[in-house]
């Protein structure tokens, strides 16, 4: 399978690096560049890419709006969005995931780092540097008003023992390698529980987990 890449970055040098080294990757191929928001949106829409890699800083539209639009809540079979940013913006993270984004990354990762994201994202196996991610989101998550504690507590009785467990962890920023040592069951075993938790729940992936997990009050900043 050939991974169809849309690639949003407004500085020329960078997106032109992107590009290159997607272009040379055998199973990725980039069907389109945009330099600002507004572009990004509609390549989106006309050319649906697997995933898009999406900056933060847009002109005309920022990278969360973007994103929202892109992969939003209401957007049929959205593609993947890996969010791209530097350590001085990092307070848009958690906005940008609940915008619907799937992963990001820092902007001075290594390249061979960025082309494993997009397969990590494209698979849909896990969150991108989840202890990071979750500091991040426990940093900001008081900026989000909650969704009703007995609504999430509602949902959150429909998981069995063991998933309500894994949900914990994966809220605190455990890949599945740690979740099954932590929990000492086998990897396919971890796998198994997070699609389980996902379907229950009406989840995308792991990132809208999280966000649903802080967001309800099952998980805590301080747990």
């Amino acid at each position: 399978m050939t991974v169809r890449l849309l690639v949003c970055e407004d500085e020329e040098l960078v997106r032109v690096g992107y590009v290159a080294v997607f272009d040379s990757q055998p199973d990725m191929e980039v069907v389109g560049e945009a330099a600002d928001g507004p572009a990004a949106v509609e390549l989106a829409a006309r050319l649906e890419p697997d995933v898009v890699v999406m900056d933060i800083h847009m002109p005309g539209l920022d990278g969360i709006e973007a994103t929202r639009r892109i992969a939003g809540p209401g957007v049929v079979d959205p593609p993947k969005v890996l969010v791209v940013t530097t350590f001085n913006v990092d307070k848009y993270v958690y906005e940008a995931l609940r915008a619907g984004a799937s992963g990001f990354l820092l902007k001075d990762a290594p390249l061979a780092e960025l082309v494993n994201a997009v397969r990590t994202i494209t698979r849909g196996e896990s969150l991108l540097s989840p202890a990071v991610t979750r500091t991040l989101i426990g940093r900001h998550a008081d900026r989000v008003r909650p969704t009703s504690a007995a609504r999430g507590q509602e949902q959150f009785d429909v998981l069995a023992p063991r998933e309500r467990e894994v949900l914990r962890l994966i809220a605190r920023g455990m890949s599945n390698v740690e979740i099954a040592d932590e929990m000492v069951i086998s990897f396919e075993t971890v796998r198994t529980y997070v699609s389980r938790i996902l379907a229950k729940l009406d989840l995308r992936d792991r990132v809208q987990a999280v966000v649903w997990a802080y967001r309800t009050g099952i998980v805590g900043t301080d747990d």
